[in-house]
């Protein structure tokens, strides 16, 4: 599939170019997997005992069985079948679903978490993908609702049984930033956390330097970046339409959905990057600020402090929000 192809070299080009080069090889210590539908790595750059990048792993493997909603035990799936019954959950779990009822809110819906009955619909693995009927999408539809979550105590519960929890546009992020947590208990300072483009460098390079990120020129299937940002102790996070998509009687289908229609968003963006210090905030507000669009999704950004966002629209421009500094 052209999207697995895109998503691999999304990846590489970010590695590359975050300036990993250079520094000393036998420092360097990663762990890769596959997990979060997508190809994960973390990197340290200081010396470590193995144990390090276990307790990774197993911080990884962890956060999967418990937020993603295919696998069938988990603490969102057992939420989601529970037919509108409360389900008892950790403390974790329950503090992403407010975080993602929060973005919800603010956004008023353009953005919402209860999306996974329009997103288990559409099936970007499938050998050959197929638009849903209108009919499936609009009864869909109608059960996509953040107020349908009801949070008491250690409990979730959907008061609309159909309805259904999809943390896939905040999760990585917010595990990006526990694996941060963890490193720095261990006295890790210097680390590249890659989830899938969803990318948190701890601390500077070695050499005191900032990472440099590329951000994939839209399209490109040879993984070429049509900029790049500078960054150290931040998080860089991208939605955009050439991550994951099909194509269906010449018309483009991606995976940024839209929760009052069911179908991917239409507007003039290819994609957004949000640049700021917590990976969840930067995950959250990379998919809100592409459903809002342009207009309304950069006015959000210049609003907010500790922010910065490139915006590319379908034109190939770059757009910097009002306060972007970044020394190239």
């Amino acid at each position: 599939m052209k999207y697995k192809r895109l998503t691999a070299l999304l990846s590489a080009s970010i590695l590359l170019l975050s300036g990993c080069s250079g520094l000393p090889r036998e420092r360097s210590q990663t762990y890769t997997d596959t997990l979060f539908d997508t190809v994960i790595s973390v990197q340290i750059f200081d010396s470590v005992d193995e144990d390090v990048l276990k307790g990774c792993e197993k911080l990884c493997k962890k956060y999967d069985s418990m937020f993603s909603n295919k696998i069938e035990d988990s603490e969102i799936s057992r939420i989601n079948s529970a037919g509108g019954n409360p389900v008892e959950v950790s403390k974790e779990t329950i503090k992403l679903i407010k975080k993602g009822i929060y973005y919800s809110e603010m956004s008023d819906g353009v953005f919402d978490i209860t999306i996974a009955p329009v997103s288990n619909l559409w099936d970007f693995k499938a050998e050959t993908p197929l638009v849903p009927s209108p009919e499936a999408i609009a009864e869909a539809v109608s059960h996509v609702n953040y107020e349908n979550i009801i949070i008491r105590d250690n409990t979730v519960k959907l008061t609309d049984p159909h309805a259904g929890i999809d943390l896939g546009a905040i999760a990585k992020g917010y595990i990006a930033d526990r694996i941060k947590d963890y490193l720095e208990e261990e006295g890790v300072r210097h680390a590249m956390i890659n989830l899938g483009g969803n990318v948190l460098a701890m601390g500077s390079k070695l050499d005191g330097s900032d990472y440099n990120i590329g951000i994939q020129k839209p399209f490109d299937e040879t993984g070429e970046p049509i900029t790049s940002v500078k960054i150290s102790d931040k998080s860089v996070v991208t939605s955009g339409i050439y991550q994951r998509y099909f194509k269906a009687d010449g018309k483009i289908y991606h995976h940024i959905l839209d929760p009052n229609t069911g179908y991917p968003c239409e507007n003039n963006l290819y994609s957004v990057t949000i640049l700021t210090d917590s990976s969840l905030t930067a995950d959250a507000l990379s998919t809100t600020c592409f459903l809002l669009g342009y207009d309304r999704g950069m006015k959000l950004i210049n609003q907010l402090d500790n922010v910065d966002a490139v915006f590319i629209t379908n034109d190939n421009q770059i757009h910097y929000s009002k306060n972007f500094q970044n020394n190239q």
